[in-house]
């Protein structure tokens, strides 16, 4: 199952329409078995370390940036970018474009944390062009999950989750969280948007770190990212991730016949286990790995999505 990230990859921009360029790099084994990765945050972009997770001589490997994240443009940190254009219709159709735009017919759809909400919704709206899905660090996209995370999680960490709701201004008490966390970060005043987009950070850290010597997340030392990052998150948790009320678990019979794997650590305190135990009795034929002594991702996540890619995966020619 080793990987080679050694291997050319062809890099592109592809206009989606309102205003957004994406930007997406493929390549492998152009002949080998199609997948996409759709990385989390929202916001995060891609990184260099997601092609360790692939198998170049078997697989056609196709990563891109989604709308305002990494390379692709206007980016969210910015003041060009439209928010209206940017919720989970776009972002399937933007999914679409490029299979089109690849000439991929079908393929296997990968995501951790957001890109599972993302990689599950997808596969449910388009099973006909899903060869399988697999997801790990499994969320549901809920109003339930974007609560427990942002406000009942802080039962685990009291001093830094009294750090985050305290950030919030007196004027600003009276809305959920992820509203008035949106209004600081949209705020005219850059000074007012880098420190919402600092506390959010923290917290963010903080909930993640489920054991000893959990490191910051380096990538939150840049201003760019953590408010783009943060403008990200909170304009799709506001929103419930645009999908109806547990439409990801009510609507998993769209995938029955689909392989799926659904990879989760047990100490997962982000998305608790329970949101991927009910993808998993919804989900006729999916394959539930619990990884006991992890948290939201990790090493042994990402094995595990490697071992099920390679199990999927063409014989290298």
């Amino acid at each position: 199952m080793d990987a080679n990230p050694q291997l050319p990859f062809i890099q592109g921009l592809l206009d989606v329409g309102d205003g957004h360029t994406l930007f997406y790099e493929h390549g492998g084994n152009v002949d080998g078995t199609p997948v996409v990765y759709l990385h989390g945050g929202p916001g995060s972009g891609c990184t260099p370390s997601v092609r360790t997770l692939f198998d170049e001589s078997r697989h056609h490997v196709v990563l891109f940036d989604q709308r305002a994240s990494g390379r692709s443009t206007p980016h969210a940190s910015t003041d060009a970018v439209d928010w209206t254009s940017i919720d989970m219709n776009h972002h399937i159709g933007d999914i679409e474009q490029l299979r089109q735009h690849l000439g991929v017919n079908r393929w296997i759809v990968v995501g951790q944390s957001w890109g599972s909400v993302l990689a599950l919704t997808y596969a449910e709206r388009h099973p006909e062009r899903v060869l399988a899905v697999v997801v790990g660090a499994v969320s549901r996209g809920t109003r339930a999950d974007i609560d427990w995370l942002t406000i009942h999680a802080g039962r685990y960490f009291p001093a830094d989750w009294d750090e985050f709701r305290n950030h919030v201004p007196g004027h600003l008490r009276d809305l959920r969280l992820v509203d008035a966390y949106y209004q600081l970060l949209m705020d005219r005043d850059r000074s007012v948007n880098d420190a919402a987009a600092a506390a959010w950070c923290r917290w963010e850290d903080a909930h993640v770190a489920t054991k000893p010597g959990g490191v910051p997340n380096r990538r939150y030392r840049d201003a760019a990212f953590r408010l783009g990052f943060a403008r990200q998150v909170t304009h799709c948790w506001r929103h419930d991730s645009w999908l109806e009320p547990g439409e990801i678990v009510d609507q998993a019979h769209m995938l029955v016949g689909i392989p799926g794997w659904l990879i989760h650590g047990r100490l997962d305190i982000s998305s608790p286990l329970d949101g991927a135990w009910q993808v998993h009795q919804a989900w006729s034929g999916s394959h539930l790995v619990v990884i006991e002594d992890e948290g939201h991702g990790g090493n042994s996540t990402m094995t595990e999505i490697r071992r099920a890619l390679f199990n999927l995966a063409s014989p290298a020619g």
